[in-house]
């Protein structure tokens, strides 16, 4: 299926790992064009490797409005255009109500959902040019609940909400803005949580085993297909969906 994605630029913040890798990897076998926006460099180049001319890195961590706007700008002055913007980077930092304090929770907040609404705000005006796509990427923890993660889950419910309202307010512009919804994804920052586990084997086996979908853990690139294919216009009447993409976890019976 041809997405015609051809030469569209797509800003990735965290595109150089995980899930955010798995989307720019998969937007250049479409022949798109990603800003890797993202502070981990060997991982970049890696990627920047396969299309060295039509894709390219911002090495750079989005930690206040400047640095969004920075990288908008950056990207207009190499490609001159922006098609879609893919709202990824974040960690669940198990900042909780209990094991916390307010200006722990404040910095979670502030570290996983404020630049979603930076990098969106600086594009918009290129992307109503383009009548582009935002896509944000959130977690089923937003939905479930998942204990002693406060300011994580906060960031990630709010991102839920902000898809719908920015679904409404860029109507007008035939924006779609769209989120995708994972659960169980061994991504860099995945592995990292099982290993503080004292039998991280047994721990990753209690898990996959309650996905009732292949009892397997859904993979980054599982992700970012269904992120790619929101960003395409074979998804030209899709806009404000919560779009879940884990293997039936979130809402089947894990009995199954």
């Amino acid at each position: 299926m041809d997405l015609k994605l051809k030469d569209k630029v797509i800003l990735i913040s965290g595109g150089a790992k995980g899930i955010g890798g798995a989307i720019s990897n998969g937007l250049i076998d479409e022949g798109a064009i990603p800003v890797i926006i993202d502070p981990s460099k060997e991982e970049g180049s890696k990627i920047l490797e396969r299309a060295p001319l039509h894709s390219m890195q911002i090495p750079i961590r989005l930690n206040n409005a400047s640095d969004a706007e920075k990288a908008v700008k950056l990207t207009l002055e190499k490609f001159g255009r922006i098609d879609g913007v893919v709202n990824n980077a974040g960690a669940n930092d198990s900042v909780g109500l209990e094991h916390g304090s307010p200006e722990e929770f404040e910095k979670s907040v502030a570290k996983n959902l404020h630049h979603y609404y930076h990098l969106a705000h600086f594009a918009l005006p290129h992307l109503k040019k383009s009548q582009g796509a935002i896509v944000n990427i959130s977690s089923k923890t937003a939905v479930t609940g998942q204990g002693g993660t406060s300011g994580y889950t906060a960031a990630k419910g709010a991102q839920l909400s902000l898809t719908r309202e920015w679904a409404v307010e860029l109507l007008p512009y035939k924006i779609r803005v769209n989120a995708v919804i994972p659960a169980e994804v061994y991504t860099p920052l995945y592995q990292n949580w099982i290993q503080t586990f004292d039998d991280p084997e047994q721990k990753l086996a209690d898990i996959t085993k309650n996905i009732p979908l292949g009892k397997r853990m859904t993979s980054p690139e599982e992700i970012a297909a269904m992120s790619i294919f929101l960003l395409s216009e074979k998804a030209s009447h899709i806009t404000g969906q919560h779009l879940f993409v884990d293997g039936g976890y979130t809402h089947l019976d894990r009995s199954l």
